[in-house]
């Protein structure tokens, strides 16, 4: 993964990192609001040693406490002292939870030790390191004073008694949110990386391309108000969202120059990918440039145009399939100038016998006599083989897939399915794409000369 790849991770991902992130911070926040508050108070000794009379025995009294004090920090420590200390103060806890609580620190080069105590009560806290120093102090007296009875060389003097603490020192809520915010942020990173290596959906041209074998055609952004109007009206809208498809338009003529396709079967993999509301808008944008379209429903067991378009539902394709109606009776003229539909009619019980007669050609070739262009909106290929029938007696297919929801497999047995029937497949249309960031797409392209397998030319 190269430095593009993890920016464009981080930019569609961001939902991922963000609650990553606010996970570690509500963690961190717990922690701190269950963690028992401890108090610290603090005393400072002085180990000196006696004073000889040269410089020189100055400074082997001083190299001396010097090396003691290392020594003195151990049994501060120690289990004796807070034995005694515990003894003195009577207090509640044993020897071993006192040790936990004491820490004796030594500044190298001098004869400075820092004694620091936890507790959860600061009266206590000051108390005990009061009371544990007077009681060091003791202790090295009586472990240096020779058995003569004479003066020790060595003595430890309090230098600093401990005060009453104001403030716990734990938790230490600044660190812990802090700690919280950078291990929030890595293991989101980590999270949207492992999620992006891990998903197989199809996201960007490069994959849609390769796994379809032809160029992108169009890239149509997501737009929320396509669920309750699918149809656009192109000749008041000018979002996006109907730029987009004046744009797909256009590269359709460049399909095939001297050959353009004009019974184009609109098709996907799976349900609920845009392959309808996509059909629609097509054929719209075809009738926008003064062109003569027929809409057709070519899902005879899920039928919605009728439902999207406010039209008759009942009679249609399968009326005239199977001879109860001609062709020119059951179709319908919509709202939109130039646009005619010829809705799914009845759902009858052999769609595919239907979809593979010859009279389902005839259809198709008297709509192609009568129309400047048939779009075909036809059933998912995964589900059902009706959409690789149409396709195989049409001019193409254009494969749908929508943005983050088909998945790679599905979208080569998809396009594996047109194969099989000989079916041409003309381009690929993404669907839903974000309207930002690095996965919105450019779909205008310059077409060029190098022809596909099936004799058209497609962009890159």
């Amino acid at each position: 993964m190269n430095l593009q790849d993890f920016s464009r991770v981080l930019r569609t991902r961001w939902a991922t990192v963000c609650a990553a992130l606010a996970v570690a911070v509500l963690a961190a926040g717990a922690v701190t609001l269950l963690t028992t508050p401890l108090y610290q108070a603090s005393t400072r000794l002085f180990v000196s040693t006696t004073a000889g009379t040269s410089v020189a025995e100055a400074y082997q009294g001083n190299r001396f406490s010097q090396e003691r004090v290392a020594s003195y920090a151990e049994l501060i420590m120690g289990q004796t002292l807070a034995q005694r200390t515990i003894d003195k103060l009577s207090l509640d806890m044993s020897a071993e939870d006192l040790q936990k609580n004491v820490k004796a620190v030594t500044k190298i080069d001098t004869v400075l030790v820092d004694v620091e105590v936890l507790d959860k009560s600061p009266i206590q806290a000051r108390d005990i390191a009061n009371t544990l120093s007077d009681e060091f102090v003791v202790m090295v007296r009586e472990l240096e004073t020779p058995e003569d009875g004479t003066a020790p060389d060595s003595r430890v003097v309090v230098e600093q008694r401990a005060s009453l603490p104001e403030s716990p020192v734990v938790p230490k809520t600044a660190r812990n949110i802090a700690v919280g915010l950078v291990l929030g942020i890595a293991m989101g990173i980590a999270l949207a990386v492992l999620r992006d290596l891990l998903d197989n959906t199809v996201k960007d041209r490069e994959t849609l391309e390769a796994i379809a074998g032809v160029g992108l055609v169009g890239s149509i952004p997501l737009d929320k108000e396509r669920k309750t109007e699918p149809a656009i009206s192109f000749d008041t809208d000018n979002a996006s969202i109907a730029e987009a498809f004046r744009k797909l338009r256009t590269n359709l003529q460049f399909l095939a120059v001297d050959n353009p396709p004009r019974v184009i079967v609109v098709t996907s993999s799976m349900p609920s990918e845009g392959k309808s509301t996509t059909a629609i808008n097509i054929a719209l944008a075809l009738a926008e440039a003064d062109r003569n379209v027929v809409l057709v429903d070519g899902d005879m067991r899920r039928p919605m145009l009728g439902k999207y378009l406010d039209l008759v539902g009942q009679v249609g394709f399968s009326t005239v399939l199977s001879g109860a109606a001609p062709l020119t009776e059951v179709l319908q003229k919509t709202k939109f100038p130039r646009l005619t539909v010829l809705t799914a009619g009845a759902v009858p019980p052999n769609p595919s016998e239907l979809l593979g007669s010859l009279a389902a050609q005839k259809v198709l070739s008297e709509l192609r006599t009568d129309f400047d262009y048939v779009v075909v909106d036809s059933s998912p290929l995964l589900a059902v083989t009706d959409a690789a029938i149409l396709a195989a007696h049409s001019d193409g297919a254009l494969i749908i897939a929508r943005f983050g929801k088909t998945r790679r497999d599905q979208l080569t047995h998809a396009v594996g399915n047109l194969r099989d029937v000989g079916a041409p497949v003309l381009g690929a249309v993404l669907t839903m794409t974000p309207s930002r960031g690095s996965s919105s797409y450019s779909y205008n392209y310059t077409y060029h000369g190098d022809a596909t397998e099936n004799g058209s030319k497609h962009s890159r």
